[in-house]
């Protein structure tokens, strides 16, 4: 199963989603795969992963698909171990700006389903962090994907933002990926105590979305597993937010 967490806002939590939910996916016992297709690397750093100590990221096999290595190497490669048992990651790198435009202009967007296609038989899981666009890294990621999740920051900007990503998933599902579906919609930095978010919660589900039971709240202890590089599922595993990443993950292997 391949996993997209994506959202075209900025700011809503994707890299946090996308590492927690990987990382808990690893701890339940499932081999995991976390790729990073962001430039600025966040999923990357926050595994704790250097990105500039790697020899070989994702960056490398975007450039190895369009002739720069002499040498082809398997998709194994590019794929490093990290400390967390069964978790897995493909990393980011800044080089990945620099090669998008050949890279689009090429029409390389089936290239990564390909690559994780080789590696099917290999981990269990993949989640895939993207860039906060609608970019060819993005289109990679929902074309390989089999389904994708949704962050939403209860927030009016992300109301509004949300039946764009709608609009522009549904054209490149038609197009591109007919067996991709909308997993979910992850109610992330929720406050319980204000109407705001309820209201916008209420909007979403009269809109007939999915949005998914577990709400993820704003906590420092988020904050913290930021700083030391190590995920909510180990860095707090008994704290609030340690809960809900294992139930948002149980809810979405379970619904």
């Amino acid at each position: 199963m391949k996993r997209v967490v994506f959202n075209q806002k900025g700011g809503v939590g994707k890299s946090t989603i996308s590492t927690n939910l990987a990382a808990q996916s690893a701890l339940s016992g499932l081999k995991t795969l976390l790729v990073d297709l962001d430039a600025q690397g966040n999923t990357t750093h926050y595994i704790g992963v250097d990105l500039e100590q790697e020899s070989l990221t994702v960056a490398d096999m975007f450039k190895q698909i369009v002739g720069w290595f002499s040498k082809p190497l398997a998709p194994e490669a590019f794929v490093h171990p990290t400390a967390i048992d069964n978790l897995f990651v493909l990393p980011a790198h800044p080089t990945l700006t620099d090669i998008e435009h050949e890279l689009e202009s090429r029409y390389k967007m089936y290239k990564l389903k390909e690559t994780l296609r080789n590696l099917d038989g290999v981990f269990d899981r993949v989640y895939i962090d993207t860039p906060p666009n609608f970019n060819f890294y993005s289109k990679a990621a929902l074309i390989a994907a089999d389904e994708y999740l949704v962050p939403f920051d209860c927030d009016d900007f992300s109301l509004q933002a949300i039946e764009r990503l709608l609009a522009n998933v549904s054209e490149l599902k038609q197009d591109h990926n007919p067996e991709l579906t909308l997993a979910g919609v992850i109610i992330n930095q929720y406050n319980a105590q204000a109407k705001l978010p309820a209201a916008l919660v209420a909007q979403l589900e009269e809109k007939g979305l999915p949005v998914l039971n577990t709400r993820i709240n704003s906590t420092v202890k988020i904050k913290e597993s930021h700083s030391k590089r190590v995920p909510v599922p180990l860095y707090a595993p008994n704290h609030k937010a340690g809960q809900q990443f294992a139930a948002l993950l149980n809810e979405i292997e379970n619904r």
